[in-house]
């Protein structure tokens, strides 16, 4: 593989907040800001300050716009008593006390377009996407009585439609095809292929209980999920069509997730899955090796090849993987905080661009998109 520069060309985007708050969760959550970043490490500054009006509000960058020109941010918000009600019964509670939006952040004017505002269908909503092939429509996820509902939109934010199909369900990971002819989602932990429009939806079963995250390639041949049970399950891919069901890659008993506090409370783990490379080539996943969780990459005919070597005891998370394909962003414990890392595609010549700081989590990273940008070579 050729690289064609000694550092990342590409912008970076992340959430960074408090993680040793002993109060609990919600007083960390208060501290999160969405920011973008440089390849190299340089040019830090923080997206959609405007939307923080309350002290209890905060911020989490959550995407891309498929040229890049716009980022996806979560602007966020939580009463305090809500929080105490969750505590007290170890349980979310999202139909009253909150008020989580998608928006779309322009890079070049700073400007905030809150779309999931428009004609509001729910008080929590999220997984905003750009819908690959039509400029005008996205998809989001819209909390509707305690169930998550996988929702298409114009870009104007109107013009909501509920794509469920059947039985309610607790719909999460939901995402468009490539070409935007079909979409997938897990549905109470099960996968599901169905039409853009959520007709003839197809569940791929293999008789395990747990399905978590189906993501395309990016060529739309394959999906690529978690299956097993809730804290122990591996990568498997599916052809678009549903056919070919396999097992991939083994993550050799890790629990799927990272603790992102120093005082852990309910459910404050963070779930670290799988990504693919933009050639569709490679699946990236943590797995357990040798006393440390390590980033692997499985090719779609079954090559492993170990990409991080950490000592024991640390944890590599939340892989992402450059427009073009050469370098990869992730979250990492080697220095003793949660903080991030760029290396090659192949995990060489890691190093950290934001620093390590005791107290302060660095976190789920996400490459700017290109148009156009080269693949590998």
């Amino acid at each position: 593989m050729t690289y064609r520069t000694s550092h990342p060309p590409y912008m970076i985007g992340y959430s960074d907040m408090r993680c040793d708050d002993p109060r609990g969760q919600f007083y960390n959550w208060n501290t999160m800001r969405a920011m973008i970043v440089n390849g190299d490490g340089t040019g830090r500054r923080e997206l959609a300050a405007s939307t923080l009006t309350t002290p209890w509000s905060w911020t989490q960058l959550a995407g891309w716009s498929s040229d890049g020109a716009q980022a996806i941010v979560h602007a966020s918000m939580e009463t305090p008593e809500n929080y105490a009600w969750e505590r007290a019964n170890k349980t979310f509670r999202m139909t009253e006390g909150w008020l989580l939006d998608s928006c779309l952040v322009d890079l070049a004017s700073g400007e905030v377009e809150n779309l999931t505002a428009v004609e509001r269908v729910s008080i929590y909503n999220t997984g905003l996407f750009f819908w690959p092939g039509n400029p005008n429509r996205l998809g989001f996820q819209a909390m509707i009585g305690s169930v998550s509902h996988p929702y298409s939109m114009d870009r104007d934010g109107r013009n909501k439609r509920d794509l469920s199909t059947g039985d309610d369900g607790f719909t999460y990971g939901y995402s468009a095809s490539p070409d935007g002819k079909r979409i997938t989602y897990h549905k109470n932990y099960q996968v599901f292929i169905a039409d853009a429009d959520g007709g003839n939806a197809l569940r791929i079963d293999n008789g395990h209980p747990f399905h978590f995250c189906p993501y395309w390639s990016p060529d739309g041949k394959w999906i690529a999920f978690l299956s097993g049970t809730h804290y122990d399950n591996h990568p498997h891919l599916v052809a678009a069509d549903g056919s070919g069901l396999r097992k991939l890659g083994d993550r050799g008993g890790y629990a799927g997730v990272i603790e992102m506090l120093d005082h852990p409370d309910f459910h404050s783990a963070s779930s670290s899955a799988h990504t693919w490379s933009p050639d569709s080539r490679w699946v990236y996943y943590p797995a357990n090796i040798t006393g440390a969780t390590e980033l692997v990459r499985v090719s779609i005919d079954g090559k492993i090849e170990q990409v991080t070597h950490e000592k024991p005891g640390t944890h590599a998370h939340h892989v992402s993987v450059s427009p073009d394909g050469h370098w990869i962003v992730y979250g990492s414990t080697r220095d003793g905080a949660r903080s991030l890392y760029v290396a090659r595609a192949d995990g060489s010549d890691p190093r950290p661009i934001t620093e390590p700081v005791p107290g302060r989590a660095t976190c789920h990273a996400r490459w700017r998109p290109v148009a156009g940008a080269a693949r590998p070579t």
